[in-house]
């Protein structure tokens, strides 16, 4: 392959896709391109110590000479205009091409936007890449009064950092819990309880009607109902939409994301899609989904590699997630929807507890407040494909560990019968 691989977007999945591509013995051209003038940096701290800090600096996930030295060719402030499937090559902003033998789609997501009277004032902001960050660290330098919307995981971790920080934060939701159908229930009840014994004010079932401002600066956001916020910065997150467009335009398959099968390929064979961008059938539940996590998007990333390599099996990664609000660090392993019952282990009052989540008998997932140890377990068990009883999910970690080692020295036996 003379013109090599293309990587468009140099998030987590595309930087893992480059550095697959060697590790698994590539050996032609890897160009990864992005449209940030960044080296490629870890996205996770820009809501939590990054905005907090002034002093922080992003964390790159390589150095800049893991580039030189593994042949990858890595090139800041690229815009593209186009994908050209019949010459195989993309179109840029600059009026250049770059040929491709195959081509990764790591385009990710970006922040969805209310569109509100008075949103284009300054101050009002949405968090998406570092040169974001940086502004929303600027803004909380000089901002007393802080305005959130929208109740999911970037908001709450944002929320929780800027009251650490000593601001006054109001988060405004426009549905009845926080975190949508992300979690169960009692998580986003421990969720608001925790946050609000800090101070942040939550207001679930509101909406913004409009944003007003002082000499082109936001000032208030103003309810449905006529209450005014005071706001000298108005943050956005109210989830995010995935970067499709450049595959849409190119006659790409699209299905809430970029449709890839179970080896990261789009309906264009050439051309594999991953990360936030990308939607595809998951073994775990038969559904359809598009997950948004660093786990996901390295673990799709290392199987087009091998996908490009001609040596892919089907994707079947275990999900699984986590998100530090506050003084909760919240993991999350398997996908929960579906299930029609649960056990508790550990003590919600003392914010130390893990949910499982079953179908059935069958174990879906695995939502941990403060008890990495379930966690880790759980991405164990559902990686052998154990399922254990709700029964013994209650007799706790040690039965649960050693009816995982029963399973595990059992399975061999069968296998051979």
């Amino acid at each position: 392959m003379k013109n090599g691989v293309v990587i468009v977007g140099a998030g987590h999945a595309g930087v893992q896709a480059a550095a697959s591509l060697r590790e698994d013995g590539y050996d032609g051209p890897v160009i990864l391109v992005s449209d940030e003038n960044e080296l490629p940096y870890h996205k996770p701290p820009l809501s939590k110590t990054f905005i907090k800090d002034q002093q922080a600096k992003p964390q790159p996930l390589r150095g800049e000479a893991f580039y030189t030295g593994s042949a990858i060719d890595y090139r800041p402030g690229v815009r593209i205009d186009r994908i050209d499937g019949g010459r195989r090559r993309l179109e840029l902003s600059d009026g250049g091409t770059l040929p491709f033998d195959r081509l990764i789609l790591a385009t990710g997501s970006r922040p969805r936007l209310l569109l509100l009277p008075g949103s284009e004032l300054s101050g009002v902001v949405s968090l998406r890449s570092l040169a974001d960050a940086r502004l929303i660290r600027e803004l909380s330098a000089h901002s007393e009064d802080v305005v959130i919307l929208g109740g999911g995981f970037i908001g709450l971790e944002i929320a929780a950092t800027l009251k650490a920080a000593g601001r006054k934060v109001t988060v405004v939701e426009a549905v009845d819990r926080l975190l949508g159908r992300a979690v169960a229930p009692i998580i986003a009840r421990h969720v608001r309880q925790r946050l609000e014994a800090t101070g942040v004010r939550i207001l679930t079932g509101t909406t913004i009607a409009r944003l007003e401002g002082e000499n082109g600066h936001v000032s208030a956001a103003i309810t449905a109902s006529g209450e005014r916020l005071p706001a000298q910065m108005v943050i956005m997150g109210i989830g995010v939409a995935p970067n499709v467009e450049l595959a849409q335009a190119a006659g790409i398959t699209i299905a809430n994301g970029i449709r890839v099968d179970q080896q990261m390929r789009t309906s264009v064979p050439e051309i594999l899609a991953i990360g936030d961008a990308a939607s595809y059938r998951h073994w775990l539940t038969g559904g359809d989904v598009r997950l948004e996590s660093v786990q996901n998007a390295t673990d799709q990333a290392r199987l087009a590699a091998r996908t490009i390599l001609g040596h892919a099996d089907a994707f079947a990664a275990v999900p699984w997630f986590w998100s530090d609000i506050g003084d909760i660090k919240l993991q999350m392993v398997g996908l929960i929807s579906g299930g029609d019952s649960h056990v508790v282990l550990g003590d919600v009052n003392e914010n130390r507890f893990s949910i499982y989540h079953y179908a059935g008998n069958r174990l879906l997932g695995i939502e941990s407040v403060n008890r990495p140890g379930d966690h880790m377990l759980g991405r164990k068990m559902l990686g052998a494909g154990f399922s254990p009883t709700p029964q013994t999910v209650a007799t706790g970690p040690d039965g649960l560990k050693a009816a995982l080692t029963a399973f595990q020295q059992e399975v061999p036996v069968r296998a051979a019968e």
